[in-house]
């Protein structure tokens, strides 16, 4: 530490209440990120008694209690970083990582997968460096979809063979989706004010959508995916999991160069919403409660599209899902080979799933990457290379960004997806409508809010735009969680 940086430190400390860890006030559940920082900010709370709170909640409500389990593994130095963690927008603030981001520590970065079980990388992934150095402190690491749910089209969200099944807190019964399924669990369930996911399509906007709260996927490279186990570099980004969207967009400025969203609470005024009833779906309660929100915006001011189509949607889903198998190997190969351990190449992992299949395979098996391993020639490499161009030109130029500006259109609107389904170990996932896949496959931001509940299980609201216009994006929707106030948190882990 240079001696400036010292006299500011000291400073710092000087101008706390004498006494803080006495003068620290109770805790409510579910306190906001940002109202987390307000607090350490005036002495009315320490970043020790932050950490004790949550993992007093997680040994309550994931280890035991209703066993959502979320948090697949606690990093062993959490207490004695709060002492030095550095000072910055995130000061003392605990936040959870997916299981698919590296970090150069005591804890393991697997993607739920015994096959790396014991890595321990010796960097941070570029995020996680972003996120010590704004003051955060790593609380864990959550549990995941196994590989980021390309292993197998029978998978079920939220299971993985490191970490088992985590469950949706509104209803342990029912799916978390994924998957980012432990991200939005904990979040979701109070077990830390915010989390970190990745998406490739649907996997951060899904899960937190089905577990009730704010998922925002960027535009595909404004956060630094260095570090982040990888599906395809065209689709795959991380991004913030949390209760509000001005908390979103707080980490957003931490996580993004130059991002600085601005949250008017009148965005919705004159703004010009495109409703995409294509990717709604038929669920009469979930399109009861979208038709309520889209009232409530027009009496904030937002003049309302309907029926905005983007025809080309599917077929752009279909082709991306193509190339996505074979940037799949190309991708996940590169990644692997710089590790040390036996499993090298997703040759090796095939063989290792299959050495191992009582543990790894004991409910879906491998499908996805036995197709992917195959996809290794020239002539199959260029046919993917030629699938992701005209899905790419079809989803974005041709779909979004068209659809924009035919309409003179600021986002474009729908439900996220239908209420979560029951989980089923033996035949996977239910796989009901997302309406994640046209901003996925484009690279464009997609923010869920929370909208409502429907019998008992949330529902959220999506907005999306063209590349690059997150910050706006951001700003509809904290505009729209304003006006709407739907999240609730769950009864089985209140109090």
């Amino acid at each position: 530490m240079t001696r400036r940086r010292l006299l500011q430190t000291a400073a710092a400390a000087a101008a706390l209440p004498a006494s803080c860890e006495k003068q620290r006030l109770p805790l409510p559940d579910f306190s906001t990120l940002t109202d987390l920082s307000t607090m350490l900010r005036a002495g009315q709370t320490a970043p020790s008694h932050l950490m004790d709170h949550f993992l007093e909640r997680i040994a309550r409500f994931d280890r035991a209690g209703p066993k959502v389990n979320a948090v697949l593994e606690l990093n062993p130095h959490a207490r004695s970083a709060t002492v030095h963690c550095e000072a910055g927008p995130l000061h003392g603030l605990p936040i959870l990582i997916k299981d698919n981001i590296e970090t150069a520590d005591a804890m393991q970065t697997t993607a739920g997968s015994l096959a790396l079980r014991n890595h321990k990388p010796k960097h941070d992934a570029a995020l996680v460096k972003r996120l010590r150095d704004a003051g955060a402190i790593l609380l864990g690491k959550t549990n995941l979809s196994e590989w980021a749910n390309i292993r197998s089209p029978n998978s079920t969200s939220g299971w993985s063979a490191r970490g088992g099944l985590t469950r949706n807190p509104h209803k342990l019964t029912h799916s978390a989706s994924g998957s980012s399924s432990g991200s939005a669990v904990a979040v979701a369930a109070g077990l830390a004010p915010a989390a970190i996911g990745t998406e490739t399509n649907g996997s951060i906007v899904s899960p937190a959508s089905a577990c009730g709260i704010v998922g925002f996927k960027p535009t595909v490279g404004l956060i630094d995916g260095t570090g982040i186990i990888p599906i395809t570099h065209h689709q795959d980004t991380a991004g913030p999991m949390t209760l509000t969207v001005r908390d979103a967009a707080l980490l957003m400025s931490v996580l993004a160069d130059g991002f600085e969203p601005s949250l008017p609470s009148d965005a919705l005024k004159g703004a010009r919403l495109g409703v995409l009833r294509g990717q709604s779906g038929k669920h009469p309660q979930v399109l009861a409660l979208f038709e309520q929100s889209l009232e409530k915006m027009r009496e904030a001011g937002a003049i309302i599209i309907d029926n905005v189509e983007l025809p080309k949607a599917r077929e752009a889903g279909g082709l991306s899902f193509k190339a996505m198998l074979i940037e799949l190997r190309a991708d996940l190969n590169a990644y692997l080979e710089q590790r040390d351990g036996d499993v090298r190449s997703l040759a090796d992992l095939i063989a290792f799933n299959e050495q191992h299949r009582e543990v790894e395979m004991p409910h879906f098996g491998q499908e996805f990457f036995e197709q992917a391993e195959k996809f290794g020639t020239l002539e199959i490499i260029a046919a993917g290379e030629e699938a992701r161009a005209l899905a790419r030109r079809l989803a974005g130029p041709e779909g979004i960004d068209a659809a924009l500006h035919a309409h003179d259109l600021d986002a474009l609107i729908c439900p996220t997806n239908d209420p979560a389904g029951v989980i089923d170990l033996k035949r996977g996932d239910a796989h009901g409508r997302v309406a994640s896949t046209p901003a996925a496959v484009a690279g464009y931001p997609h923010l869920t809010v929370p909208m409502g509940f429907v019998d008992d299980l949330p529902v959220g609201f999506s907005f999306m735009g063209s590349g690059g216009s997150d910050t706006h994006i951001l700003s509809l929707g904290h505009a729209f969680e304003l006006i709407t106030q739907a999240r609730r948190p769950p009864a089985l882990v209140a109090g």
